[in-house]
């Protein structure tokens, strides 16, 4: 084999790369704070609503599992326009990944909700805290600290999922790409250098969580 590496045009471009990053990364910890958001709403909601609630959200979260990833963003960018819904590639992506992910972990923080003794909670009640407080002290944050680990990768696998929003002409770090090597040529360098970046984030994102996890839990920082 005599091919040459040419990394040159990729370095070239690197800061288009890097804006691409940052889309990115403002994707992901969108999606993340939002769909985390619609989880904790939806797991409270299928726990402990009426029925027809209930009803509701399992039909929400049958849709989002048993359906492509790729077939809801196309929706939401190219299907809602028909109903007067209109969105720029980057918001439908946000909002696609948001729809994603709450999906996947609204049975994430249930299960951890489930967790919870019944005990803790008639404690609580004894102790005249309202229905909000028991829900936040009692529930929410010993759930939170049983599912984190499950919640996180759920996380990291939605990073790396944004990278499909390309298809919609969202300007993420995979759209990034795509550009440079339309312009350069330089296929195996770009994707070897987007694959090195995509793999950075990864290990950042678990190294950040995992501190998240050690001062929001009081883990000791040896552990």
């Amino acid at each position: 084999m005599d091919y040459q590496l040419k990394f040159a045009p990729v370095f070239d471009n690197f800061g288009h790369l890097l804006s691409g990053l940052l889309v990115t990364l403002e994707l992901s910890f969108g999606a993340m704070l939002l769909g985390t958001l619609v989880a904790i709403v939806c797991a409270a909601g299928k726990t402990g609503g009426p029925r027809p609630v209930r009803w509701i959200i399992d039909v929400y979260i049958e849709v989002i599992r048993n359906t492509p990833f790729l077939i809801q963003i196309f929706f939401i960018f190219f299907g809602l326009p028909a109903l007067g819904i209109r969105f720029s590639p980057n918001t439908a992506a946000l909002v696609a990944l948001t729809v994603n992910v709450g999906a996947y972990a609204t049975e994430i923080i249930r299960a951890g909700i489930e967790s919870i003794q019944k005990g803790q909670v008639e404690a609580g009640t004894a102790l005249g805290l309202k229905p909000v407080q028991i829900f936040r002290y009692i529930i929410v944050k010993p759930a939170l600290r049983t599912v984190y680990p499950a919640l996180t990768s759920q996380f990291i696998y939605l990073m790396l999922t944004s990278s499909v929003v390309s298809v919609i002409s969202a300007t993420d770090l995979a759209a990034a790409g795509n550009d440079i090597q339309s312009q350069t040529f330089a296929s195996f360098e770009v994707y070897l250098v987007i694959t090195a970046m995509y793999l950075v984030l990864s290990i950042a994102f678990s190294g950040l969580f995992s501190l998240v996890e050690r001062m929001a839990f009081n883990y000791p920082l040896s552990r």
